[in-house]
């Protein structure tokens, strides 16, 4: 109450101060969010201890994406051991994202609730070990082999889906943004290193097991970081205020996520582009290696063709992600929608460049590297971007479930299907002829569907432009403990609730 009897304004609210904390109640739509302003050490994090935490979910992911594009590196000598073809072989690369898939959204609903550091720890271990198992199955197993790479993908689940949260609860605005783009400069690196160290070790070695060897090792370093000096902070932490579910379901949230149409439509965009990128990064060192042999040059190995693939996927994601990240900084100062915009732009002009490596590659092979980097790195310019729309257009205890739902839809029907797709395709087309032109050529056509993806992605980005504003406002203010209107909805508190909101 105000001295004089009447109501304040929903600004000028103060919650209850209690010893440890200061808590406020709201819902917006059907979310139910409890902001909590902590005044313990818990939620006190020094920009040193931030740092390190992003550096240590950077190693992280490295590690991730070089563990799942390790089999692409070697996918020939792969192909050979177990006697199968390039439908066979896309199951590898189709069940770890739908093992992926299926559970990330059992992730983020834990995520959004439980303590994300132990969470991450357990699936980092799993993916580990099942990785290392992977490496024993015999000639005769494929089936189990399929199956474990299936349970690799569970395990990293866990990781991707939650890490993002982190860094947002952490900073805000051009800081967050700053972070992801680093964040996610683990993509290409961690990509260009698979194919890089999972082909060379496996020639060192004389096996192509030993490239699955590798990562798991690393995986325990990951774990003893994470347990040691990782710490779960507070949800909402970094945006005036921390907060924690209360009362919600999972169906609530998700039917409160579908409503965001940013959400929606930016994911559907991302989904074309981790078609496209899926199916290129998988099949992108066997097409390359056979348009080698087309051209006349049989002195060129798998190894040879990996490195290569590898400096470009490193090279185009680092400049990519940066260039992303500042074009974004520098159309939003002057539109607010401008990472729907970039994202949009970026998917679009990666098409023509992509096509003229698909064709030019029997004839000129340095012009084709040259279009498969400017394509990449126009592709790779919406990792950030899409990352970041996420995590200001979402409320802060509704991220990690949306983060799950984005990673479910997004690899179901992006790079799930599209190493299965095309590679049904390109057999139906010849690819299992065993004639290097006849298996190039059936490739080649099959491969040309993802520039048709590149376009409908390009259009669904540009309408998620249309909504990103208005989302976006409303999620800071359901963050911050107040409706999209910029109000608190009393209707929202429960009346056996020991929550306590004063001023009223």
């Amino acid at each position: 109450m105000s001295s004089g009897g009447g109501r304040d304004s929903p600004q000028q609210m103060q919650p209850i101060s209690t010893a440890n904390s200061k808590e406020m109640l709201t819902r917006s739509g059907s979310i139910t969010v409890t902001t909590t302003t902590t005044g313990s050490n818990e939620g006190i994090m020094t920009y040193r201890t931030r740092y390190i935490t992003v550096a240590i979910l950077f190693f992280v992911n490295l590690l991730n994406y070089m563990d799942r594009y390790t089999i692409a590196g070697v996918l020939v000598a792969v192909q050979d051991y177990y006697d199968v073809g390039d439908f066979a072989s896309g199951l590898l690369q189709s069940s770890f994202v739908i093992g992926f898939s299926i559970t990330a959204p059992a992730f983020g609903y834990a995520g959004d609730r439980y303590n994300r550091k132990w969470l991450m720890v357990g699936g980092i271990a799993l993916w580990s070990l099942v990785t290392l198992a992977g490496s024993f199955v015999p000639a005769n197993m494929f089936w189990l082999f399929v199956l474990l790479r299936a349970i690799v993908g569970v395990g990293e689940a866990s990781y991707v889906t939650i890490a993002p949260t982190l860094i947002s609860d952490l900073f805000v605005k051009e800081q967050r943004s700053l972070m992801l783009m680093i964040f996610y400069f683990a993509i290409p690196v961690g990509s260009g290193l698979g194919y890089i160290i999972g082909s060379k070790v496996a020639v060192l070695f004389h096996q192509w097991q030993w490239s699955l060897r590798v990562t798991p090792g690393l995986g325990v370093v990951c774990c003893l970081l994470i347990a040691i000096i990782t710490r779960d902070p507070p949800r909402g932490m970094a945006e005036d205020g921390a907060s924690h579910h209360s009362n919600s379901t999972v169906a609530e949230d998700i039917k409160s996520i579908a409503k965001n149409k940013t959400f929606v439509l930016s994911s559907l965009g991302n989904t074309c582009v981790t078609f496209v990128s899926g199916a290129l990064a998988f099949f992108a060192p066997k097409f390359m290696l056979n348009a080698y042999r087309v051209s006349g040059n049989d002195v060129i190995h798998l190894d040879d063709v990996s490195l290569y693939m590898g400096i470009i996927t490193t090279s185009a994601g680092f400049v990519g992600v940066a260039l992303g990240t500042v074009v974004a900084r520098h159309v939003k100062r002057v539109h607010l929608n401008g990472d729907a915009l970039v994202c949009a732009v970026g998917i679009l002009a990666s098409s023509p460049f992509l096509y003229g490596a698909l064709v030019l590659c029997e004839f000129n092979m340095i012009i084709t590297w040259i279009l498969v980097f400017i394509g990449e790195t126009l592709l790779f310019m919406n990792w950030p971007l899409v990352a970041d729309m996420l995590l200001y257009t979402v409320p802060a205890t509704l991220r990690s479930t949306a983060e799950a739902v984005q990673l479910f839809v997004c690899h179901m029907l992006g790079d799930a299907a599209s190493p299965f797709i095309l590679g049904g395709l390109s057999e139906a087309l010849g690819g299992a002829s065993g004639d290097t032109e006849t298996e190039f050529k059936g490739l080649q056509n099959s491969l040309f569907i993802t520039l048709f993806i590149s376009v409908l992605g390009g259009g669904f980005f540009l309408f998620s432009s249309l909504y990103l504003v208005k989302d976006k406002n409303a999620a800071e203010a359901a963050t911050k403990g107040l409706s999209p209107t910029g109000h608190i909805d009393l209707d929202a508190l429960d009346q056996n609730s020991e929550h306590k909101i004063s001023g009223l």
